[in-house]
């Protein structure tokens, strides 16, 4: 199993070492165009193997996409990051070029690759491969909702003080500090409803903190986060790469499922071999679908800046 990951920043960086670290493919290829960046990256990663007792090859490649040769699976993390007071739609300008020319680079090496998009605006860069690569829709995949997820989780725990482990929650929509849409009435602690621990006012609040939960962390660290985004695309790539049949809300391309055409936004999806497997309709209450077409209305805003 060969995995590709395009882009050696942070984000691309931490995704490699977490899928080294789980062992369950046989080679990571980094690539970036900042000449011996991604060699550097690969060599640093592979002398921590016999530490972290993973067998993974680990290479690193500039701009040779050459070497992401019959990739199973590529991660394209590359673009500009976000700096503090910005919006993720301010970076479709640059990262719109980066991402149509990585995708279709990674696409004549790789013909049968399962494309997973990183870059911001996640869910409108994830709509670009879609109308400019004519793969599949099962085979391109946004990241955003199983990040989106993971901090709605993480600050579920804080307010209840239990142990993230108890938590079970999903944000869907779209990836952005508007757009993302909590699950507050479908959050459980050990199948418990979280509305049984928390006020309305408390779960409010855990939403809200969650849509942040991007700004408040490049406001703290000067740049975009890392640690969390590379966990959550190496969880995709391992359910994928393994075929675990497990769901994640992933920005997929919807045709009529939540009411909603042509747009790539978060809803829940299966993933294995294929890609995504299968897209899960759940109900929402009517609050929650307002919210959701709310939302859409944005990706939608955004999409209509890109140059296709």
């Amino acid at each position: 199993m060969k995995v590709t990951v395009v882009g050696a920043g942070a984000v691309g960086a931490s995704c490699a070492e977490y899928i080294a670290i789980k062992d369950f493919a046989s080679e990571v290829v980094i690539l970036d165009i900042k000449e011996g960046y991604a060699e550097g990256k690969a060599m640093d990663l592979m002398q921590t193997a016999s530490l972290m007792g993973f067998d993974t090859k680990i290479s690193g490649s500039t701009n040779d996409y050459a070497k992401t040769a019959d990739s199973h699976i590529a991660v394209i993390t590359s673009g500009i990051p976000r700096k503090p007071g910005m919006t993720r739609e301010e970076l479709i300008g640059i990262n719109a070029g980066i991402v149509k020319t990585v995708s279709s680079n990674l696409l004549k090496h790789s013909p049968n690759v399962i494309i997973i998009v990183v870059s911001n605006p996640m869910d409108t860069m994830t709509y670009l491969v879609h109308k400019t690569t004519g793969i599949p829709k099962n085979r391109i995949i946004g990241m955003g909702g199983a990040l989106d997820s993971a901090r709605f989780k993480y600050r579920l725990a804080e307010a209840m003080e239990s142990p993230i482990s108890d938590i079970d929650g999903m944000v869907i929509g779209g990836h952005s500090d508007t757009g993302m849409v909590p699950l507050t009435s479908h959050a459980t602690r050990n199948s418990i409803r979280v509305s049984e621990f928390l006020s309305e006012d408390r779960l409010q609040q855990v939403a809200d903190d969650t849509k942040v939960g991007g700004a408040t962390l490049t406001k703290l660290l000067g740049t975009s986060a890392w640690y969390a985004p590379g966990a959550a695309v190496s969880s995709m790539v391992q359910a994928i790469a393994c075929d675990q049949k497990k769901m994640f809300p992933c920005s997929t391309m919807l045709d009529g499922e939540y009411g909603l055409k042509d747009i790539c936004i978060g809803v829940p999806v299966i993933l294995g071999k294929n890609g995504i497997e299968k897209i899960i309709d759940i109900p929402l209450s009517d609050a929650e679908k307002a919210k959701m077409k709310e939302s859409a209305e944005g990706v939608s805003k955004t999409n209509g800046l890109l140059e296709l």
